[in-house]
């Protein structure tokens, strides 16, 4: 496995690399949802690229980006078990020289949700996944679906700017109690641990609203809070039910939804979503006369 610091050295690898190139852009902390990403990736593609770059642009606090782990030899270990080819970690001089000043702003998709509640996160994001499909320059870019909003922005991004790279979207990892794999689970203490998967549940119990038959976004919302309620020491930011592919609030439930929702326990901030599917309901057959 090739570890390479620089861009320079990163398109010095790509010229000679097997096509196609598969690509996973991560901030590191890797784990198995990580994993998952790579397998994927290992088992469609000549060549897989992980990047590693904690991005300072989609951060909304310095406290956030201070915190986030950066246990790089134990990621470097990670991908070297997963067998991937080449781990590009550039320092923030290699991705930002200059004080950037151009940014990528996608509208619509990235408006509500995490948009609405992390200015200037998305901005951030698109920005630094073009900047690396411009170096990575994959056939094909793997991101988790536990970022449902995140992967419907970059696929829009990539539809708009008539890129050549081929989203791939993976299904959330989680662990046996539902709680969806994330960087982030390592900073809950062990009582916020155990608090954790109500999310999850929450998120069920919408899910099975919806299976159940209801159609009114409201009733399935009560339905989730009603969950998250009982658990006074989380604090929800958010908990919406958007269209599966443009992630705009719905009101009323008549074709494939995500119910997404952030919550806050303790000092850590999880986001979780499902995607979820009205029941088909046949047509009154004709009356024979």
């Amino acid at each position: 496995m090739r570890f390479v610091c620089s861009i320079a050295d990163f398109r010095g690898w790509r010229a000679h690399a097997r096509r196609p190139l598969g690509f996973v852009p991560t901030m590191g902390a890797l784990h198995e949802g990580h994993g998952r990403l790579i397998d994927e990736a290992r088992a469609a593609s000549a060549s897989v690229a992980v990047s590693i770059f904690v991005n300072p642009i989609q951060f909304n606090q310095s406290e956030d980006f201070a915190r986030y782990p950066r246990p790089l030899e134990a990621d470097l270990a990670f991908c070297a078990e997963r067998g991937v080819d080449v781990v590009f970690v550039p320092p923030l001089e290699q991705m930002y020289p200059q004080p950037q000043a151009t940014f990528v702003e996608v509208g619509g998709v990235a408006d509500h949700m995490e948009g609405q509640f992390r200015p200037g996160h998305f901005r951030g994001v698109a920005t630094v996944v073009l900047k690396l499909f411009q170096i990575v320059q994959p056939d094909r870019a793997y991101f988790g679906e536990k970022d449902a909003q995140q992967l419907a922005v970059i696929r829009r991004m990539v539809q708009d700017l008539n890129l050549t790279v081929e989203i791939a979207g993976v299904p959330t990892v989680r662990e046996p109690d539902g709680l969806a794999l994330s960087s982030r689970n390592r900073h809950l203490n062990a009582e916020e641990r155990a608090i954790a998967p109500r999310l999850y549940q929450a998120l069920r119990a919408a899910q099975q609203s919806i299976a159940a038959g209801e159609t009114a976004a409201e009733a399935v919302k009560r339905a989730a809070r009603d969950v998250l309620a009982a658990e006074p020491r989380m604090r929800v930011e958010y908990l919406e039910i958007a269209g599966d592919a443009e992630m705009q609030p719905v009101e009323s439930v008549a074709a494939p939804v995500c119910v997404a929702a952030a919550v806050w326990v303790g000092r850590t901030r999880l986001i979780d979503n499902v995607r979820c599917q009205p029941p088909v309901r046949p047509e009154n057959s004709a009356v024979q006369s």
